[in-house]
């Protein structure tokens, strides 16, 4: 059953950000009907081995979306309607309260194409329309096709890449590897916490586990990589090829193997540890790393530039990672220049996607992948889909414009979602229609030719075959 006001203009109609004719046609022709691969988001490969159903729209929207955390609290909503003890119906309620006030915001157009394709429905959120959305919805998540696995099957989606800690057994991988689900589910391999010097405690826990898990004795940097790498080995067998690191900030001191083990050791006997031995330990394993993915034809995502948890107070009472976190000004560009070097020096650089969180340094990004291509993989090095704070129409036509001018176009490996919400699957529409108007209009300018057989096969390959074959998903079993 559809839902939808009378006397009303579509807000989500089938032309949406397509703004000609020519747009429309590479968007119905070419984007849309290609399947999706989502290469780096954060469903839960539980939830999907277990075809969990959302129980209500609060469940799927509000619960651990701290990008509609913020957008709530910028509209002065307390904080017990966000993260607190409120029912989700009073939840849903404060988040229709908002939203005419987030007028213009990626959440209002996301939430609104949501809204139109698992639900179709027309309404906008706002109060008067809060309680036919909400019953409207929650009757329609009751139905067997708004299972986890239902949906991802609906939307064509063919590989999926979770994210997923080094500790991790991957049942759940293993379970959906040798079941009759149609979609890929591979992890990633997440790295972050092997390079998490500065919580001495936090990082001996790891060790602990780490040691635990692959029955090495770490008792030296050398048992360290080498358990490091045996984890890669099983991440491996269950088909990852992708990992992922967050560097807040790249920074780059080399030291000598001898001058990292002694490093090494003072951490394990919880020595305070200096910013400059923190950082020769941090250049030393990724390099290692970059090592072991090469090995084993990975590729690397690096994230650089968040600026975490800036509001104490807000930390301490609601925890990290709760939507406290910013954009950081700082891009040491000769660092990360220094990092991909050595690597490539020794003819041991993977694959490798760079994502910027500050737009100020797309350019930097797109222009340092174009210095380490190589002919062993096309378009090797990979300037990274708009993310995060720019993961909206303009940060990805800036994007996209950077790769333009400054990269192969053709090459890129597309969107992806980067999001725990199961119906943020949408965005793959929402990027490819963005793509679709901007090439058009380049069209429409004189930029690039009319010419629909090299628009198609840029269109397609960005949307599918650029991944698929970059990524190596083909040769998965």
């Amino acid at each position: 059953m559809c839902i939808r006001p009378t006397m009303y203009q579509e807000y989500i109609h089938d032309n949406v950000l397509l703004t000609s004719s020519l747009a429309q046609h590479l968007y119905r022709n070419y984007a849309a009907p290609m399947p999706i691969i989502d290469y780096h988001n954060h469903l839960d490969a539980k939830d999907i081995w277990f075809n969990t159903k959302h129980k209500n729209l609060a469940e799927a929207w509000l619960h651990s979306d701290h990008y509609v955390w913020r957008a709530m609290r910028s509209n002065g909503i307390a904080e017990r309607y966000i993260t607190g003890d409120a029912t989700d119906s009073e939840k849903f309620d404060k988040w229709c309260e908002a939203m005419p006030y987030l007028l213009g915001n990626p959440l209002y157009q996301w939430s609104h194409l949501e809204l139109k394709r698992f639900f179709d429905c027309d309404l906008l959120l706002n109060p008067s329309n809060s309680k036919a959305i909400w019953n409207h919805c929650n009757s329609a998540l009751r139905a067997s096709n708004m299972s986890t696995r239902s949906v991802l099957e609906r939307l064509n989606v063919d590989t999926l890449c979770t994210t997923d800690s080094p500790l991790s057994a991957l049942e759940y991988h293993q379970k959906l590897k040798h079941s009759d689900f149609s979609v890929k589910v591979l992890p990633t391999f997440r790295a972050d916490e092997l390079i998490a010097f500065s919580n001495t405690q936090g990082f001996l826990s790891t060790l602990s586990q780490l040691s635990q898990i692959t029955s090495i004795n770490i008792g030296s940097l050398g048992n360290y990589i080498e358990a490091i790498a045996s984890r890669i080995e099983f991440f491996n067998e269950m088909g990852c090829r992708l990992s992922d690191i967050g560097l807040p900030t790249v920074c780059y001191a080399k030291g000598s193997t001898g001058q990292c083990e002694s490093i090494f050791l003072k951490l394990l006997t919880e020595q305070q540890l200096s910013e400059q031995e923190k950082a020769q330990l941090t250049t030393y394993v990724l390099n290692q790393l970059g090592k072991l993915y090469y090995k084993y034809h990975w590729s690397q995502q690096l994230h650089i530039g968040v600026l975490a948890n800036v509001n104490e107070r807000r930390k301490q009472e609601l925890g990290p990672g709760t939507g406290f976190t910013v954009i950081d000004h700082d891009l040491d560009i000769e660092a990360l220049a220094k990092h991909l070097s050595d690597l490539d020096r020794e003819h041991k650089l993977p694959k490798t996607v760079l994502y910027n969180l500050n737009a100020n340094h797309n350019q930097l990004l797109s222009c340092l992948a174009g210095a380490f291509q190589s002919d062993d993989a096309p378009g090797k090095i990979q300037f990274g889909a708009a993310w995060w704070f720019n993961d909206h129409k303009d940060g990805m036509e800036a994007q996209l414009t950077s790769l333009k001018n400054l990269g192969a176009l053709g090459r890129f490996v597309g969107m992806l979602t980067d999001s725990r919400n199961l119906f943020s699957f949408s965005r793959h529409e929402y990027f490819r229609r963005v793509l679709c108007n901007l090439l058009a209009s380049w069209v429409e300018s004189g930029e690039i030719p009319y010419d629909l057989d090299l628009l198609k096969q840029t269109v397609e390959n960005i949307c599918y075959h650029n991944a698929n074959n970059y990524f190596k998903f083909n040769d998965i079993a």
